[in-house]
């Protein structure tokens, strides 16, 4: 059979569409490799256009369209097996499927570099705000965690905690998201780099089962949508939805997301959203002052803890025990590790705790020092 009448009987029209924007989409994303500048101009000013026409589009439906996706991936994945073996196979039409399902992966992975894969190539954030980001000393760490712990002593006195310790969200998810929406637009004047954007964040309906995974959240990048586990501390709950929100504006790399929800946070007039933003940064902080020096940590900043502090992270140890160890988890965290290691994150998983470096040097370069 000639290539002709091969490509004709097996790849259909709409295949072969895809593959075509498959391949200028790999070109793309080698550009965007070797290039800078262009990653930077194509996240920011096209790849925008299609994470917002995504995130509007899903946003009238009232549940999580990527959760229902994935839930139904498999039995949809065993009756196209089924049905390529029973029904296919007799037509002899089996290659034209298999081809049309490699459609569907390249169309996947096209519309990953159109919307988010490139804002792995950008500039890196402390290049575009201009922070000196060093490998913190023991005693940058201790400053920093000491400025953190003054604002969450300050913020103290405006929380109302529960019987367990924990802080609750003081209004609902929706109310939430929209302090948050307008929190990042204080912010878009002051980095441009950030792309504007209003939209809803959606609240997984499994997200008791989810946590064992360990997962907070997701951004998926062809529905749009920001997706939150709500079976998390409120706490929790508030910094991941500025995370996955800032994926939604183009931050790819987990450090610097983690770092832009801290900066969402502490720039809200809302004093439980800028709560909930140094208690998340103070965890990341402790633990990276705890690891470089003990010592230090235990003499100089566990003993200024405020009791509700330390009631609120009592409370969270006490709920996520039961999900502590989990095989979900192993398998989760190894299938993220991959993932981020192929988008040119060599640190994977740990680089969610690269934040560090950046909120060391951004609290240094800003905050009061305390003698």
């Amino acid at each position: 059979m000639k290539a002709k009448e091969f490509v004709k009987k097996n790849i259909s029209i709409g295949a072969r569409v895809i593959f075509c924007i498959g391949v200028l989409c790999g070109i793309l994303k080698l550009i965007a490799v070797l290039s800078t500048p262009f990653a930077d101009f194509f996240n920011r000013h096209i790849a925008s256009v299609f994470r917002a026409l995504a995130a509007h589009i899903t946003s009238v439906l009232p549940f999580s369209l990527a959760e229902t996706v994935i839930l139904c991936a498999i039995p949809v994945a065993i009756l196209f097996f089924a049905w390529c073996i029973v029904v296919a196979a007799k037509r002899d039409t089996l290659t034209r499927q298999i081809f049309n399902l490699l459609a569907v992966i390249v169309l996947l992975a096209s519309s990953f570099v159109l919307t988010f894969g490139i804002a792995y190539d950008t500039t890196p954030l402390e290049d575009k705000m201009e922070l000196e980001v060093t490998d913190p000393s023991a005693d940058d760490l201790y400053l920093a965690s000491a400025c953190t712990l003054v604002e969450l002593n300050q913020l103290e006195r405006s929380i109302t905690r529960g019987e367990s310790g924990a802080a609750p969200m003081p209004y609902s998810f929706g109310e939430m998201v929209n302090k948050l929406n307008a929190a990042y637009d204080s912010l878009y004047e002051q980095y441009d780099f950030l792309s504007p954007l209003h939209t809803t964040v959606k609240r997984i309906a499994l997200s008791k089962p989810l946590t064992y995974t360990h997962l907070s959240g997701m951004y998926t990048f062809w529905s749009g949508e920001a997706n939150v586990n709500v079976n998390y501390p409120d706490y929790i709950i508030v910094y991941t939805t500025a995370h996955e929100m800032a994926h939604q504006r183009g931050i790819g790399p987990e450090d610097e997301a983690n770092f832009i929800a801290y900066l969402v946070c502490i720039a809200s007039d809302d004093p439980y959203i800028r709560y909930c933003g140094y208690a998340n940064m103070m965890e990341y902080l402790a633990s990276a002052l705890y690891e470089a020096d003990a010592a230090m940590y235990a003499e100089r900043i566990l003993p200024y803890y405020s009791d509700g502090l330390r009631g609120e992270y009592a409370a969270y140890s006490a709920m996520f025990e039961p999900y502590r160890d989990s095989t979900a988890s192993e398998v989760s965290g190894a299938v993220n590790d991959a993932y981020l290691k192929a988008q040119g994150q060599t640190a994977g998983t740990k680089s969610y705790g690269l934040v560090v470096d950046l909120a060391v040097a951004h609290i240094l370069a800003n905050a009061n020092i305390p003698q």
